[in-house]
């Protein structure tokens, strides 16, 4: 096939010198050329066309692939075709051929050999990026937001990629800028002149073309466009694109990720290489929204073996076909199992002996785990952080990360206290090197000769998009045309995208020592008010159409989250992303009963759970409402 398609390269460039040779006379003699100048014209070919194709040989002109043409490739055909006409004439010259050129086609013949070689293959160029399908498929007009680098690189790919967007212009706060082109689109204007422009062009897709702008400047836009009643998509991360994870054309819907504000977690690459890369890497909770992250993360990495632990069979099922798809070389070892039974645990641990855990698993929903569950609530998040920490130590797992929440910090609710709870095991763990409970697992695991275990805690706040979280929920509710039901107008959440969260647990995996509380940077809180007004305005409603409802505290539920106790203080870190919390040390004998009367227990009352958690954890205050606690 490779043969075959450089023949027809080479039978074309040899017709083109031929044309252009012929079309040389013809236009000297103002289209129409005289019988006795044809001979001449014919016999010459005999000359021009094998020393024309012998310099087009030697100047490389057959190692391009015309699907790819470009500036590089015209030169060579420059050089080719100026070096054979000079070529030309001398050798008409020295081997004294009689026929008579004049001397307008020896000027005449290159130009209109570079017209053809050049114009074929850059109209096939533009044939195979679907440059012509706009002629022949149904576009939609697009405004570009942003007139930099991204947008050159966007416009580039639609028209590679036959988008069905056909860009009308850009626009751009840049004086300098107004006026010029871009691939051929004219920057029309600002920013500001958004609805004049979508107006004259029939606009109602725009795309916002600037992946490193600050948030306010990208909320600006977006919340301007979205009261136009204009679809508003963007671009992916400059990150993104710079990884070569997708492709600028891959054009999505703007989320909250994008208006968030967040800056671009950088990652100490080397020293998780050295952490992970070729290790045995396990991941408790494996399916759920955090541990998922974890995983995808993870694979970046390339461990040994990733060992995905999951009690949900549906969650870890779709983990399995995922990353058969996109991650098919990592190795998987997909394994159903409960945290709380620690034989299967132990077994898990015995068969992989993994060097690093990270410990996601847990009962997380609030108002859920404050009435019926709440011994639940204890057994799941605390008992089961004990059994793997546990089966870890034996198994002599280098680092065991366990992820935490600001719930802990000065907790009202059930959740909050048994994360708090499962922070003061892993201090435990860490404190002397001994089991601070009295019942072992079932079959002590031989360390092998490996390390000593260093317990990690991470503690963070909302996770955009996470299962049980508003945004799913207002989501569904939009869609449903409303109303968005908020607790209280002025209830605040801190919040951090899922990626961001993964990536900052795995730093702060790689920088414990053991024993630490990392406390990860949140940001500034939001109200979840202004939250559920942002998703209105990006879904394309407006509030009147869209109303907010507000139904009350929950359960369990306050008004705003804290990263630290009031009897904390924290230390910063060599990441400007993460400090360390000083909390009050957990003393492994009571940690020791508090194990054993959560193991024991089997029907224990709401009541006498919650007084043990205040016997437990003194901060804990049981929230009635936004006001007070219960004693």
């Amino acid at each position: 096939m490779l043969i075959s398609r450089s023949f027809l390269v080479i039978l074309h460039d040899l017709s083109a010198s031929v044309l252009a040779w012929l079309g040389a006379y013809w236009l000297r003699f103002n289209l129409s050329l005289p019988p006795e100048y044809l001979p001449a014209a014919l016999s010459t070919l005999v000359w021009v066309v094998p020393l024309q194709a012998a310099l087009f040989w030697y100047f490389g002109l057959y190692r391009g692939i015309w699907r790819f043409a470009s500036l590089p490739d015209l030169k060579r055909i420059l050089k080719a075709v100026g070096v054979a006409a000079v070529a030309t004439g001398l050798a008409l010259i020295l081997f004294r051929v009689e026929a008579v050129v004049p001397r307008s086609v020896l000027i005449l013949d290159p130009v209109l050999l570079v017209l053809i070689m050049g114009g074929s293959r850059f109209a096939y160029r533009a044939w195979k990026d679907h440059r012509f399908a706009g002629l022949l498929v149904e576009t939609k007009p697009v405004l570009i937001l942003g007139a930099g680098s991204a947008a050159d690189f966007l416009l580039r790919e639609l028209n590679r990629t036959a988008s069905g967007y056909q860009p009308v212009g850009l626009l751009d706060d840049a004086p300098g800028k107004r006026g010029r082109l871009i691939q051929g689109i004219p920057v029309l204007g600002t920013t500001r002149e958004v609805k004049r422009w979508a107006d004259k062009n029939g606009v109602r897709d725009v795309i916002l073309a600037l992946p490193s702008a600050a948030h306010e400047v990208r909320t600006q836009l977006a919340d301007q466009c979205a009261g136009l009643g204009l679809n508003i998509l963007t671009v992916p991360s400059m990150d993104d694109l710079m990884q070569g994870r997708v492709s600028v054309a891959s054009l999505r819907k703007i989320e909250l990720d994008d208006l968030l504000g967040r800056e671009p977690v950088k990652l100490d690459s080397q020293g998780l290489h050295e952490l992970l890369t070729d290790k045995v890497v396990m991941v408790t909770g494996a399916g759920g929204s955090i541990g998922s992250e974890l995983c995808r993360q993870l694979a970046h990495f390339k461990p040994r073996l990733l060992v995905l632990f999951e009690q949900g069979e549906f969650a870890l099922y779709g983990m399995e076909q995922e990353f058969a798809q996109c991650c098919p070389e990592q190795p998987l070892a997909c394994v159903i199992g409960d945290v709380k039974d620690a034989v299967r645990v132990g077994q898990v641990m015995r068969d992989y002996r993994p060097d690093v855990v990270f410990h996601a698993a847990a009962y997380k929903h609030v108002p859920l785990m404050e009435q019926v569950n709440t011994l639940q609530a204890l057994k799941n998040n605390v008992l089961g952080t004990w059994v793997v920490a546990q089966a870890a130590k034996q198994a002599g797992v280098g680092k065991f990360v366990m992820i935490s929440t600001d719930k802990a910090v000065n907790p009202t609710n059930v959740m909050g206290a048994s994360k708090r709870l499962a922070e003061m095991v892993c201090q435990a763990m860490q404190g002397d090197g001994t089991n601070p409970a009295s019942f072992p697992l079932p079959r002590p695991l031989p360390r092998g000769g490996r390390g000593e275990t260093r317990f990690i805690s991470v503690r963070f706040g909302n996770v955009l998009g996470s299962s049980g979280s508003v945004i799913p929920k207002f989501q569904k509710q939009i869609e449903a045309g409303g109303p968005i039901t908020v607790t209280h107008p002025e209830i605040t959440r801190f919040f951090m995208s899922i990626p961001e969260a993964a990536q900052l647990v795995l730093q702060a995996g790689l920088m414990g020592q053991g024993g630490e509380i990392f406390v990860l940077d949140m940001g500034e809180p939001m109200k979840i008010a202004d939250l559920a007004r942002l998703m209105i305005r990006l879904s394309g409603k407006s509030e009147d159409e869209i109303r907010i409802e507000y139904s009350g505290l929950r359960p369990g539920e306050k008004l705003y989250e804290e990263l630290l106790a009031d009897s904390e203080s924290t230390l910063p870190t060599p990441h400007p992303k993460l400090r360390v919390a000083r909390a009050r040390d957990a003393v492994a004998e009571d940690v020791a009963v508090m194990l054993d009367w959560i193991a024991r227990s089997e029907s224990a009352s709401d009541a006498e759970v919650r007084a043990k958690l205040r016997e437990w954890v003194p901060e804990y205050c049981q929230a009635v409402h936004s006001a007070t606690c219960l004693p």
